[in-house]
């Protein structure tokens, strides 16, 4: 006799259905897993045999075959501890009234029988509602995660002993047993966190513009000046004006956390917009991901988000080349022996750096680097990821005489944020038929169709194109840009003044671009 339930696993950063089927016969006792099992996944067998016995139940003395179908994947994690106990019970006839077509399970268990949170909850369950499945029976630590996916059910379990008594008893019944995640219970989901205000940047009127600009058409930016003149002060606090992430938006980014394992219990739901800002020793399996089992790194853990490189031009330029995909496709393709994964990166750049190894290059009255330093240095960041950035600005050195008139009145992030969601806005509007809602994600071939130029605004465009020796790339991104200067300034159409600031958000010439 075979017995199956229903389990999944996460694949990248989707869920994938795993049928766990269980046949007992006679035979030399023993206990197998099939299936292209992982070593975690190999060592239920010893986890679930003992948790079975001390939940007060004894196995039979049989050959036990357990299979994980599909069978030519890889299968890893110790969540599939739940599903196989509950097939063994079931072939040795220990539950009854049970449906376990409409059922998806998944949790690890102790020696003890008590069940432990696992990651990847929420994909998995997002791809139970889809396949139809009416209820997944999940650890009750994971059930405010798992509750975030709407119209099915979830059933918490703390210990084996209390799932068995739920499992043996008809479904109206089992309610009495456990009773299944009230979501009305569930508490608001509100980051009360406080947000770094730009009303604290002094002056640098510009570079806040522009930065505001790169946050509304979700721009990859990059800042170049001097140390001490606010670089990290303004990148801190761009999270604080950029549009908040949709119910769609906040998924994404959820499970993506889950997947990694970085997703609070408490927090089930990432509801602000990512911000990583890694040191510059990280490793390249940091920043991409990798790893043995594959996992997430930073540019997908800042999906829909902000990876922010302070001292930029001091990470290694292998791994500032690493970002290359992500950084054109919006995704990163990460590829072991055993499996291959592709995870969201859409997020958006922000960069700090030094124009030298001093940090006041060009002023000579201060800088002393040689030419030849001032060129190995800048050299850290390739030109295929300098074409790939969309704003630059320099942060120059504020006079003494403007920061003692400094009488306050700066803009606030408030002022900002409304600008930018207006901004947002316009472009949801000229984009709700496509699969994408920002300026910098619209595809080179639709530029045309989506940002028509006059002929006077065409002429001038294709004269900076030639004047200032741009790549085609360069000038498609130019073009984006000031579109987002016309939606941020709230014009209809694109004009010579939007194209000229735009073009002044290249690269100063002493880094090239």
């Amino acid at each position: 006799m075979v017995y199956k339930v229903y389990s999944g696993r996460v694949g990248g950063v989707f869920g994938d259905l795993i049928t766990v089927e269980v046949d007992a016969s006679a035979g030399l006792p023993g206990f197998e897993i099939i299936g292209l099992p992982g070593s975690e996944v190999k060592e239920s067998k010893d986890r679930v045999r003992v948790a079975v016995k001390n939940a007060g139940i004894t196995i039979p003395a049989m050959r036990v075959t357990i299979n994980l179908s599909p069978a030519d994947e890889h299968k890893a994690g110790a969540g599939f501890d739940l599903p196989i106990a509950v097939a063994l019970l079931g072939v040795f006839g220990q539950i009854h009234s049970f449906e376990p077509e409409k059922t998806l399970i998944l949790g690890e268990l102790s020696l003890d029988g008590v069940v432990t949170s696992v990651r990847g909850v929420l994909p998995i369950v997002k791809m139970a509602k889809e396949k139809g499945f009416e209820r997944v029976i999940i650890p009750k630590d994971n059930a405010r995660e798992a509750a975030m996916i709407r119209d099915i059910e979830i059933i918490p379990v703390s210990d084996l002993g209390t799932l068995i008594a739920y499992l043996q008893v008809p479904a109206e019944d089992g309610r009495h047993v456990i009773a299944p995640y009230d979501r009305s219970a569930m508490p608001a989901v509100i980051d009360a966190s406080p947000e770094e205000d730009f009303i604290d940047v002094v002056g640098q009127a510009g570079v806040k513009r522009a930065a505001a600009i790169a946050a509304a058409g979700f721009h990859h930016f990059l800042m170049t000046g001097p140390p001490g003149t606010g670089k990290s002060l303004i990148a801190s606090r761009i999270p604080g004006i950029m549009p908040k992430l949709t119910y769609e938006e906040s998924l994404e980014v959820t499970g993506i956390f889950s997947v990694a394992g970085k997703l609070s219990k408490d927090s089930p739901l990432i509801t602000k917009r990512p911000f990583f800002s890694p040191h510059h020793g990280a490793s390249a399996q940091a920043i991409v991901g990798g790893g043995s089992m594959a996992k997430p790194g930073l540019v997908s853990l800042s999906h829909r988000g902000i990876l922010f490189l302070d001292e930029m031009a001091e990470f290694k330029r292998e791994t500032l080349d690493m970002l290359r995909q992500p950084l054109e496709d919006g995704k990163i393709t990460v590829s072991r022996a055993k499996q291959t994964y592709t995870y969201p990166a859409k997020f958006m750049l922000v960069g700090a750096m030094n124009p030298c190894p001093c940090g006041y290059y060009p002023d000579r009255n201060r800088c002393q680097c040689s030419r030849n330093a001032i060129e190995r240095y800048l050299s850290k960041i390739s030109g295929p990821i300098l074409d790939r950035i969309d704003i630059c600005v320099e942060v120059s050195r504020m006079d003494p005489a403007e920061i003692a008139a400094y009488k306050g009145g700066e803009v606030s992030s408030e002022e900002l944020r409304k600008k930018v969601e207006a901004a947002v806005l316009m472009q949801s509007k000229r984009y709700e038929n496509e699969s994408f809602k920002f300026n910098s994600l619209l595809p080179s071939s639709k530029i045309h169709k989506y940002i028509p130029l006059g002929k006077e605004e065409y002429d001038y465009a294709y004269s900076l194109y030639e004047n200032m020796n741009l790549s085609m790339r360069s000038f498609y991104k130019m073009i984006k840009v000031a579109r987002t200067i016309a939606d941020f300034d709230g014009d209809e159409k694109v004009t010579m003044k939007h194209l000229s600031e735009a073009s002044l958000y290249r690269f100063p010439e002493y880094i090239g671009g």
